[in-house]
């Protein structure tokens, strides 16, 4: 009986000394704008953000976002709802512009847990509205992250919460109508992911497990390697959006919302060498914690964005609901001293 009134205390003394992993302290940068808050208060309900650039207008740019328990909001550069479009329950979000100018919006639609869909949009960058296409099948499973590729035509990734990963691809759906898109290659990793992104100038895939690491997936290829492990260091669990600035041939950065530690981690490409972290303090648009999905964008957005934008999810936003901080990319680059 003592021997386990001894083990008892001990335990207990442990868990009292026990505390939140935090990595290596992350440089700060401050968010330059923010959106409004979505509809939904009270609840974890913002998620995931895209970016759609207006080359020949910056400022009217467009930022598409989720409330996963409502919709999608799109947003204009000054952090203002220009429309919302009722579609449910979706998780992330994605967005390419084709060669037509068409701007095609795809999402992760969880109305049916048992069952993930892809719910599509285009949108009307002129109204900012969402036009809806179709919710189309993508497989058995609680559907989850979902990310996009131009690279060799319009191929979609279904993230399902189990660890299964299924890439689709699309043809001939951008003229009003959409198809059910075509089963590519099926991948998997150990564990539950969520963030996705693509590098569209070799097709190469990387995929948070969100207690593990980051994958990278070969274009084609359905076995993948773990490039930048959990660590304590660069990534505190639970690693969560990705996004990525590229650079010639196959150079630039890839960034992980390293949510554990409310920070940001930045891999320079293409060896995932960690090169820093970053934080976004408290200013004027306040700071981010427990932020889920991520976007980067490279190019002239207008106002303090004229090298790009990077857009974060805040997690912690109140009194207010939750919503998505807007952070120069230039400011980033400058704060972890990149080329």
């Amino acid at each position: 009986m003592r021997n386990s009134m001894i083990v008892a205390v001990a335990a207990g003394l442990l868990a009292g000394c026990a505390t939140t992993p935090a990595g290596l302290p992350p440089v700060s940068v401050l968010a330059s704008g923010e959106t409004a808050p979505v509809g939904t208060a009270n609840e974890d309900a913002a998620d995931d953000p895209a970016i759609w650039r207006n080359a020949a207008d910056p400022w009217q740019s467009l930022i598409v976002a989720t409330d996963k328990k409502a919709g999608l909001y799109v947003y204009g550069m000054d952090g203002a709802v220009r429309s919302f479009a009722d579609a449910g329950a979706v998780n992330n979000v994605d967005l390419l512009e084709l060669e037509d100018g068409t701007v095609f919006v795809a999402a992760s639609d969880r109305n049916d847990l048992a069952n993930s869909h892809i719910a599509t949009f285009l949108l009307d960058t002129a109204s900012a509205e969402l036009r809806t296409l179709g919710r189309l099948p993508s497989g058995p499973g609680e559907g989850y992250g979902f990310c996009m590729s131009a690279h060799g035509g319009v191929t979609a990734l279904a993230v399902i919460k189990d660890g299964r990963l299924r890439e689709y691809s699309f043809t001939g759906v951008f003229d009003g109508e959409v198809a059910e898109p075509t089963l590519v290659r099926e991948m998997s990793v150990p564990t539950q992911p969520e963030g996705c992104v693509f590098d569209d100038r070799d097709g190469t895939l990387y995929v948070g497990e969100e207690v593990a690491g980051i994958w990278r997936f070969r274009d084609g290829e359905t076995t993948g390697e773990l490039v930048a492990p959990i660590d304590n260091l660069y990534l505190v669990a639970d690693v969560e959006g990705l996004a990525i600035a590229p650079a010639g041939e196959n150079g630039g950065h890839l960034v992980a919302s390293s949510q554990g530690d409310n920070a940001y981690a930045v891999y320079a490409l293409p060896d995932m060498t960690p090169v820093g972290r970053f934080a976004i303090g408290g200013a004027m648009y306040g700071s981010t914690e427990e932020t889920d999905g991520i976007a980067l964008a490279l190019g002239n957005f207008g106002g303090e964005f004229t090298e790009g934008l990077f857009v974060a999810q805040d997690g912690q936003n109140a009194p207010q609901a939750q919503n998505f901080k807007l952070v120069s990319w230039a400011a980033v680059r400058a704060a972890l001293g990149l080329d």
